[in-house]
């Protein structure tokens, strides 16, 4: 970036004229002569670049001194970004009934953590952590930067890893726990379950009440076609086969959660509707942040006076030797 601290001072330029006029006034004698014809005729006459030379040359040192002053800069702008992110624990149920296969193209699992893998793809700057539930809960990974290592973590999350239930309440205190002693600016849990609260000592609402005093937002996230879903089972007789159950989600509770906590209750009926919900919280969940830019100027005025400078002094050798005048 190139610039000019006092640009008015290119004003002076027009000056110039004026300058050259004024010299060359001065220039002209003041005692006449009835004839010089006898001194052109001897080839006395001074050529044109010995007459206008140091003319020359201080007309443009002053232009270069002028534009010296103007203070010619460089400069080299620097950004700096603040970012104040967001803590988010995803909170994945892995119980038994996630392998119903009413969500495309495989059971509710398997694409429920495509979808919350490509949640996390769509973050930046934010700390995320991975907690999963059935009858317990285990927090898979802490809150982390490290994105690849998550995602990975999160294609290790399997139905069967931990015994078979659904005990939300303890998910969503194992969520706050971890949570608890964050200070970023804003602190998240995404719970998504199929089911309904039926193991683990704590009450959902309980741990709903933790949250909120912690200032903690929770979505909850419900997944599963309304009625009944096909639910693969290994008959001892018959081998595996598809049978229908009834989906049995509390939405009343998950609603609660989210009311308590000021965040906000999501059903998804089919993997579009999922992928739908994780967009949308990813837009009410956005990283703020705070952009300025530095510059930084250099001046360059040396490369304009160092030249008049040489300029002058070349004049002024010249001048006494083959730009010499008669008084």
């Amino acid at each position: 970036m190139f610039r000019f601290a006092y640009p008015i001072v290119f004003a002076a330029l027009a000056l110039l004229p004026l300058v050259v006029w004024w010299v060359s006034r001065r220039r002209e004698r003041s005692v006449g002569y009835s004839s010089v014809s006898l001194l052109l005729d001897a080839g006395l006459e001074a050529p044109v670049w010995k007459r206008y030379g140091k003319l020359f040359l201080r007309v443009l040192a002053l232009a270069l001194v002028i534009v010296a002053i103007a203070r010619p800069q460089t400069g080299q702008s620097e950004h700096k970004t603040y970012t104040e992110g967001v803590d988010i624990l995803l909170v994945l149920d892995c119980s038994g009934s996630m392998q119903a296969q009413d969500f495309k193209p495989k059971n509710r699992l398997h694409v429920a953590k495509e979808v919350v893998k490509e949640f996390v793809s769509m973050r930046e700057h934010d700390r995320i952590g991975l907690v999963a539930f059935s009858a317990q809960a285990v927090t898979l990974c802490p809150l982390t930067l490290d994105y690849a290592v998550l995602t990975r973590l999160i294609d290790d999350v399997d139905i069967g890893m931990l015994e078979d239930g659904t005990a939300i309440g303890v998910a969503l205190a194992t969520a706050c726990n971890r949570l608890k002693n964050s200070k970023a600016e804003s602190r998240v849990v995404v719970l998504l379950t199929d089911g309904q609260n039926n193991s683990g000592m704590i009450d959902p609402t309980t741990a709903a009440k933790v949250a909120a005093s912690l200032g903690i937002k929770v979505y909850t996230v419900g997944v599963g076609t309304k009625g009944k879903a096909p639910m693969p089972v290994d008959d001892p007789v018959f081998g595996r086969r598809m049978i229908s159950v009834q989906v049995d989600l509390d939405e009343e509770t998950l609603t609660r959660i989210a009311e308590l906590t000021d965040g906000k209750y999501f059903r998804a009926t089919d993997r579009e509707e999922l992928v739908k919900i994780y967009e949308q919280i990813d837009m009410l969940e956005k990283t703020k942040m705070e952009s300025e830019t530095y510059i930084e100027y250099t001046d360059q005025f040396p490369w304009f006076l160092i030249p008049a400078l040489g300029l002058i002094v070349f004049e002024l050798v010249l001048g006494q030797a083959y730009l010499r005048e008669l008084p």
